[in-house]
């Protein structure tokens, strides 16, 4: 495993970053795995090396967190990983129960740092851009969190690039902690982030982690003209509505062509791919089976000449923007 810096700031993260929402409550989503199947995937990826661990509050409305933090501290010590998680989304039935208020940023931390059982989260992420709160509210509540110990950096994730650059603005100007990495949408058929975020985040020193670098399995083939084949893929009306046109078929064709001449499998070419692009840190995987792990981390190994990359991108057709 190899181990990099989150941007230019001075923490290092495995080049690959374990995503957790499949692990909770399958009556959150019925492709969701509960505790005890979880566990040996938190155990394999710390086996492999993997050190950067992903989740977010709404996860399974908590499950998550308790999950991923119960397994970490059985598994190792609290200084062998980085845990990234997020606020912003609905926790609640109250009027402040959602956001990125003052008021719920202070409670959702608590609420999170309590079900990780733990003193601290090395990534505490904004999910998404809250327009209805001030920026500089918010901003000043995250430094606030890094001042009192209880977060260590802080990230965002999928939102404009203006309005990103605001939010790095406002901390600049008010002397308030930034921003040091950026959680977008980004794989082989939605490619829109190449246009602005990525090249501000690589400009900005942001490290750039993905989600979904799989096309929410699209990439991996589970998602083929026709029926859908697994049981996310089957009941995933968001993935469905993302990833179907014509010029997205196209590039899942040549995913699989790449992957029957390399003899190596879809899901590790589509990983080698967005492994190989400029500004990416830590593009987060999912695991429901255990051979989507092994893929992601044979992924480390593989490396596609230009031919290849070039070859897998140009059937590419621009996108709405998606994932917001």
């Amino acid at each position: 495993m190899d181990y990099v810096r989150l941007g230019t700031s001075g923490l290092n993260v495995s080049r690959l970053s374990l995503g957790t929402m499949t692990y909770g409550d399958p009556a959150w989503r019925d492709w969701v795995l509960p505790e005890e199947p979880s566990r040996p995937f938190l155990a394999r990826a710390l086996e492999a090396g993997i050190t950067f661990f992903d989740t977010a509050d709404v996860y399974s409305i908590g499950r998550s967190e308790e999950i991923v933090g119960r397994a970490l501290k059985d598994m190792t010590r609290r200084d062998q990983v980085v845990i990234a998680t997020k606020v912003h989304g609905k926790m609640g039935d109250g009027p402040n129960d959602k956001g990125l208020s003052r008021a719920h940023i202070m409670s959702a931390v608590q609420a999170s740092l309590k079900r990780l059982d733990t003193d601290y989260i090395d990534l505490y992420q904004i999910h998404r851009f809250d327009p209805h709160t001030p920026i500089l509210e918010t901003m000043t509540a995250l430094h606030d969190l890094v001042r009192q110990g209880m977060v260590r950096y802080i990230g965002a994730s999928s939102m404009a690039a203006y309005q990103f650059a605001k939010m790095q603005h406002a901390a600049d100007l008010h002397g308030l902690t930034r921003f040091v990495s950026m959680q977008n949408h980004y794989n082989l058929v939605y490619r829109e982030e190449e246009r602005e975020m990525i090249p501000l985040c690589t400009e900005d020193g942001v490290g750039v982690i993905p989600w979904s670098p799989l096309a929410r399995g699209f990439l991996a083939g589970n998602r083929p003209r026709g029926e859908a084949q697994t049981t996310r893929a089957r009941s995933d009306a968001f993935g469905e509505a993302m990833y179907r046109t014509e010029g997205d078929y196209a590039v899942q064709e040549r995913v699989a062509e790449v992957a029957a001449r390399l003899d190596v499998s879809p899901a590790q070419v589509a990983t080698a791919w967005i492994l190989a692009k400029p500004g990416v840190t830590a593009p987060i995987i999912g695991a429901s089976k255990m051979p989507h792990l092994e893929d992601a981390l044979a992924a480390l190994d593989l490396k596609l000449s230009a031919e290849d990359m070039a070859y897998l991108e140009e059937p590419y057709q621009p996108h709405p923007v998606l994932g917001f």
